[in-house]
């Protein structure tokens, strides 16, 4: 994914000299390379530059520290993998779902040196959320020998719609208690500063920075969980909207006059698709309540009703889909969120709803996969959010 349009450059002084000229086009890999590790020719491709240019720079980058290089392979051939070298700085990134909790800590290079994920009680405030993501992050950096004053910032996942004009988490979020939250006053109550975005949009943007589709310019990634979103990337750039709502796939109408939804409207796919759902549907008669893990396990497993239940919302997702393919048109579909772990169990049933209502050369073109990142897909996504604002200005 490039961004190298979207980072700002800092001044160069003689713009016209020839050290002016390559420290500009050191900056554009590094701007480049603060979504993520990038080969020697994806790193010409995204800036520009000529495969010989970035080969000296990325030698003289080496050489000075501010990149690490290592052999690789690219289309079956041998590569060399650039990132930003490890600097002591770090990015966190924080996930916070109905029931949970993530948090992670990555170097500029993009390597997790920590990670922790706790259950939350359904209906926790955001104070209190935000409250144990503090406790959780001082845990972490203390357990790496991190100090506080090498984090860059916190990237802050939230499962529902954000208002990017006012900060605030709108009607609709499976966090109904957080609705009209402030996020950046959650700067306060972190110590660091704080970046924020919907969890699918993070999601989107892990699969381009961590996962196996940093060159693709255009990808949605659905998250299937208690909600269910979708990030967009178009042109190589996170898709929001006007006011920053778009991907709400979770409430398109999936049955007329259906059940309400939280967000206030009849039958949409959240009340059909979910986890919650399935879990409610799995679990009537049960002495103990169902979990997603249950879920997963118990398909997996062979239990027909499962299976059952899992093929249904799979159709109906792809159904969704298919309006979002037959709009956009993205190389590639990911499908993430707790029951990525079903594989081709839940993909095959998306992919049979997907090809029936897309237009065919679109279902045709359109590859459609599990995410290989799984349930850390949204906080390694707000981790790169952090990493992204923050790698020019580290350099």
């Amino acid at each position: 994914m490039s961004s190298a349009s979207r980072s700002p450059h800092s001044g160069v002084r003689n713009p016209g000299s020839q050290s002016a000229l390559r420290e500009l086009n050191q900056q554009r890999i590094v701007a480049v390379l603060g979504s993520g590790p990038a080969t020697q020719a994806e790193l010409a491709r995204q800036t520009g530059l000529s495969t010989a240019t970035v080969s000296n720079l990325v030698r003289l980058m080496a050489t000075a520290g501010t990149v690490e290089t290592e052999p690789t392979t690219s289309s079956g051939r041998r590569a060399l993998s650039v990132r930003l070298s490890n600097t002591g700085a770090v990015a966190v990134g924080i996930d916070f779902g109905r029931r949970h909790l993530r948090v992670v800590v990555a170097t500029l290079g993009y390597q997790v040196i920590a990670e922790e994920y706790l259950e939350l009680p359904v209906g926790h405030r955001a104070t209190d959320g935000i409250d144990r993501a503090a406790e959780l992050l001082t845990h972490l950096l203390e357990q790496s020998n991190v100090p506080q004053s090498a984090v860059l910032g916190a990237g802050l996942g939230i499962p529902g719609p954000i208002d990017r004009r006012q900060g605030t988490v709108l009607q609709g979020s499976i966090l109904p208690e957080w609705v009209g939250i402030h996020l950046p006053d959650l700067q306060d109550r972190l110590g660091i500063p704080v970046f924020f975005d919907n969890d699918a949009n993070l999601g989107a943007l892990a699969e381009v920075t961590w996962g196996p589709h940093n060159a693709i310019e255009n990808l949605a990634f659905v998250k299937i969980g208690t909600g269910i979103g979708c990030g967009l990337i178009l042109n190589g750039r996170t898709h929001y909207g006007s006011r920053g709502v778009a991907g709400e796939i979770g409430h398109d109408t999936a049955v007329e006059n259906g059940i309400v939804c939280h967000c206030g409207n009849r039958g949409c796919l959240e009340t059909v698709a979910s986890t919650s759902v399935m879990m409610s549907l799995l679990g009537r008669g049960l002495a103990v309540p169902l979990s997603t893990a249950d879920i997963v396990r118990n398909a997996l497993g062979g239990d027909s009703a499962t299976l059952r239940v899992v093929d249904d919302a799979g159709v109906a997702i792809g159904r969704s889909l298919a309006t979002v393919a037959n709009l956009v048109n993205p190389e590639v579909i990911v499908v993430g969120g707790p029951l990525s772990a079903l594989g081709s169990l839940f993909l095959d049933p998306i992919r049979r709803g997907l090809m029936r209502h897309a237009v065919p050369s679109v279902g045709d073109s359109t590859e459609l996969v599990m995410s290989a990142l799984g349930e850390r897909a949204e906080a390694l996504g707000a981790a790169a959010l952090v990493l992204q604002q923050a790698s020019v200005r580290s350099y």
